[in-house]
């Protein structure tokens, strides 16, 4: 994280943004917003349809990874930045009544609404947490596998985040993410530009990077894949070409 980053100034504008993209998904965003991206992700149209449609209105994330998580019926899931629910409701039929899928997000308008589609709909194993996910409020060894879709790039910390996701693993527990990386170094000044941070760019940090943290943590990366995701914005396409901004997808375990 470099010195010169205002992080106050980032958690605002990320709060802005994901305020917006729970209130007005329609609006103008530098990402696609959806249904249909979720489809083209990868996402199962028939297990989709049956998840709030509000909640995949709002859906934001950058590639799909429920194969890799395999999640199983009586299991334990966290969703790291849960926001409006999406993923969180599409885990929770997933593992079924005897499972539980806890989110976490910091954005008070996207936990009133996943809050309010989760009792709408009658899904009763499944809560959502305000909170950060580099410090979860959740005991050790209590997860059976930690989810999180387009959402630990904005995390200045990114390390903490995956300290965190292995404390709250039982052993033999999955990671199974999507995320924004890039194969070259970002510049100081793309870096430090809070609005590229809050579009999921600023913060993208370099792939080898990005997987030696997760190394570091102490989780072994079992694979790791490239998702059909852009970028809507000249700017944020500009970045890409020129940095090889992408999603990826991976599953690592706790051993």
């Amino acid at each position: 994280m470099p010195s010169t980053l205002d992080v106050q100034a980032l958690e605002t504008k990320v709060k802005d943004m994901y305020r917006l993209v729970a209130q007005e998904p329609t609006g103008d965003f530098h990402f696609e917003l959806g249904r249909e991206l979720a489809l083209r992700l990868g996402y199962d149209a028939t297990r989709l349809a049956a998840v709030p449609s509000q909640a995949v209105d709002s859906f934001a994330g950058v590639g799909h990874f429920f194969d890799l998580a395999d999640l199983q019926p009586g299991e334990r899931v966290v969703d790291l930045g849960s926001g409006s629910g999406m993923d969180a409701l599409y885990a929770a039929g997933l593992v079924g009544a005897t499972g539980r899928v806890t989110g976490i997000d910091f954005t008070i308008e996207q936990l009133a609404k996943a809050r309010g589609l989760a009792n709408d709909s009658g899904t009763t194993h499944v809560e959502f947490r305000e909170g950060r996910i580099e410090q979860l409020p959740l005991p050790d060894a209590a997860m059976d596998c930690v989810i999180s879709n387009g959402v630990i790039n904005l995390v200045p910390d990114k390390q903490a985040v995956f300290v965190e996701a292995a404390r709250v693993l039982k052993p033999g527990g999955r990671l199974a993410i999507a995320d924004i990386v890039t194969e070259e170094p970002l510049t100081e000044a793309i870096v430090c530009n809070v609005d590229l941070w809050a579009s999921c760019i600023g913060g993208a940090p370099q792939e080898e990077r990005y997987l030696a943290a997760i190394e570091g943590a102490g989780l072994v990366i079992r694979e790791v894949r490239t998702n059909p995701y852009e970028f809507l914005s000249d700017q944020a396409r500009g970045a890409s070409r020129t940095y090889g901004v992408k999603s990826i997808s991976l599953l690592a375990t706790k051993p």
